[in-house]
């Protein structure tokens, strides 16, 4: 008898599109092997998991609510089996403060960063003034659990204040050192340095767009142009951090490689697995199909992660 798969797909978070693709790029996969449903996480999830009772649920969604440990209590309260990171590891990857000091903590590389309140905000002159004295122009300004790149800006002095007002919704962000450099990816496999592979984007960085849309002709290079011993330290930056973390499944780190230091990003617990995604790419450089990455995960779930 076929097993029964629930893909959670859609969700409410600014990726809900990502996530539509993720899941239909899975469906199609799966299909022959599995007895598959997409489902969207509304109002009637707990009542579509009791009368679908699925061995698995593959957890495609992306972004708040999905991938910040919110729906992972869910299916843990129900006793379902479950793919990719834990409640609390979950939560702790998707806050980009919580994550980066553990990264600081275990001695891990990181741009340096201040959190900037919105509320109390009072004149424009101090904080270029905290800002040149603690890290200096250009810098990133990004929301604390926004995924993707949503809502991400690289900003000069001169247009620092027009970007913060978008993010003014937000009460309270991220002001973060920008480091230019190389944009290299490493994706982790359960306990399995994977592999890397690096970004080109003919964009300002690999933003939202860069990252999901093909017009944007984002070059993606494999194997990444590093010595043997600089591509063995940035795997093992990438399995520390998502052990530091306790991530579970598979996840993809994001690094910026300058003057020859690796600086980690983020983690990413629920890396994206579209036609344009990186760990699919990088688990094919592997000779892992997508299909048998996808039989990974779900063979990889659980219910307590």
């Amino acid at each position: 008898m076929k097993k029964k798969i629930l893909i959670l797909a859609g969700g409410f978070s600014r990726e809900r599109e990502i996530s539509l693709k993720t899941a239909k790029g899975v469906f199609n996969q799966i299909k022959k092997k599995y007895y598959v449903k997409i489902c969207e996480p509304n109002g009637d999830l707990i009542k579509n998991l009791r009368l679908f009772k699925p061995d698995v649920v593959f957890n495609a969604l992306h972004g708040r609510y999905g991938e910040d440990g919110y729906v992972q209590s869910i299916l843990e309260a129900e006793k379902i089996k479950y793919t990719h990171s834990g409640v609390l590891s979950s939560s702790i990857a998707i806050d980009k403060e919580i994550s980066k000091n553990i990264f600081i903590k275990k001695n891990i590389l990181t741009p340096k960063y201040f959190k900037f309140n919105f509320n109390k905000f009072k004149k424009k002159s101090e904080l270029k003034k905290r800002i040149k004295s603690k890290l200096g122009f250009p810098v990133v300004i990004k929301p604390f659990n926004e995924g993707s790149s949503v809502e991400v800006y690289i900003c000069s002095e001169k247009n620092l204040f027009k970007n913060l007002s978008k993010l003014s919704p937000y009460n309270e962000i991220m002001i973060e050192k920008y480091i230019p450099g190389r944009e290299i990816q490493v994706a982790i496999m359960g306990k399995r340095k994977l592999g890397a592979i690096e970004l080109v984007p003919k964009r300002k960085f690999y933003d939202y767009q860069a990252k999901y849309d093909v017009k944007s002709k984002t070059k993606h290079i494999i194997p990444v142009k590093i010595s043997t011993g600089k591509m063995k330290e940035v795997l093992n930056i990438a399995l520390k951090a998502h052990k530091a973390i306790g991530c579970k499944g598979v996840t993809r780190s994001d690094f910026k490689f300058y003057k020859n230091k690796f600086y980690l990003l983020e983690i990413n617990t629920q890396p994206g697995m579209t036609s344009l995604s990186l760990v699919p790419e990088i688990a094919r450089f592997n000779n892992i199909s997508f299909l048998n990455l996808i039989d990974w995960i779900i063979r990889d779930a659980s219910i307590y992660r």
